[in-house]
């Protein structure tokens, strides 16, 4: 074989390679990475919000989602905020432990250019204004449709509990202001106890002890999500004392329908926690390919759930 000839082969083979990782780093580039901040993996109600990002991130081949876990701790979503930037990721999602700490993790973002789209806990107007979208419900709707239904059950009077989630979450003030709200209309009804169980089933089992301890006298529970209303339940239950105490939650979880079905949750939301996921997933890639957005408020709206329409939210989980 002649030299030029083997020179010729030599330079066919060394333009394939070249060519192959052109096409490999064209094909990269195609692939889209978001960073998703979420507050929590431990919390009943927000693990089908990240099945609704996980979901949609196995079905689309050039979309890849980093996915971490603040453990409730703002100072660490910060942080990751601050490594999702330094990666370089094309949006970055937020779920904040505190939407009172998210502006500097916006801020952050934007001053890298990568735009941020926060899911299911609103930031206040003038984070709004520096993000490219929320997706979420509208809380202070949830709270006021929930207590509107109680206040119904009670015939407008009574001694109520009301159970917060994490204090400072714009998702707790506003649900018990929109319970608040209803009470001021109602000047029978008595907030006779009000306090935190950090969102959790088992910290609401714990206050609801506490509550039974004291010995007041209660003729409903109002609670900020089904996972506390879920544990007041149960320990109403151990102890004896649910008689025809009515009992309200928000979100309308699988868990949560089972015991409206059974008799034992009176009242539930339903907050498409799924539906939140894709949304907030789905702006995501709107934002990365320049699109824009009319309304920044991409609003899922709540809907109120007792028995006699529990089955149809129930096929709503269904899958």
């Amino acid at each position: 074989m002649s030299k030029k000839l083997i020179g010729f082969q030599m330079l066919f083979v060394l333009l394939v390679i070249i060519l192959a990782g052109c096409g490999s780093s064209e094909k990269d580039k195609k692939n889209i990475v978001i960073g998703a901040a979420m507050p929590v993996f431990d919390d009943k109600f927000l693990s089908y919000l990240y099945d609704g990002i996980k979901e949609y991130d196995k079905e689309h081949d050039d979309v890849e989602v980093k996915m971490v876990d603040a453990k409730n701790d703002s100072g660490k979503q910060i942080s990751q905020v601050e490594t999702f930037v330094s990666q370089a990721v094309d949006a970055i999602i937020i779920n904040p432990v505190d939407t009172d700490a998210v502006a500097p993790m916006v801020d952050i973002a934007n001053g890298a250019g990568i735009p941020v789209i926060m899911v299911n806990r609103m930031p206040d107007e003038k984070t709004m204004e520096k993000i490219y979208a929320y997706v979420g419900s509208e809380s202070l709707e949830a709270g006021f449709i929930q207590m509107e239904k109680v206040a119904e059950m009670l015939d407008g009077k009574g001694n109520i509990g009301i159970i917060n989630g994490t204090l400072g979450d714009e998702a707790v003030v506003k649900r018990t202001k929109g319970n608040k709200d209803v009470v001021q209309k109602n000047p029978s009804i008595k907030i006779i106890r009000e306090a935190t169980a950090d969102w959790q089933r088992s910290q609401g089992i714990t206050l609801m002890e506490n509550w039974i301890q004291s010995g007041e006298h209660f003729d409903a529970i109002v609670s900020n999500n089904d996972e506390m209303a879920i544990g007041a339940i149960m320990a109403l239950e151990q102890a004896g004392k649910r008689g025809n105490i009515i009992v309200a939650g928000i979100d309308g979880t699988p868990d949560a329908l089972e015991f409206v079905k059974e008799g034992k949750l009176d009242v539930t939301a339903f907050q498409d926690a799924y539906g939140q996921g894709k949304g907030a997933i789905e702006a995501a890639i709107k934002a990365v390919n320049g699109e824009v957005v009319n309304d920044k408020f991409i609003n899922i709206p709540f809907e109120l759930i007792t028995k006699d329409n529990v089955d149809e939210y129930i096929k709503k989980w269904e899958k």
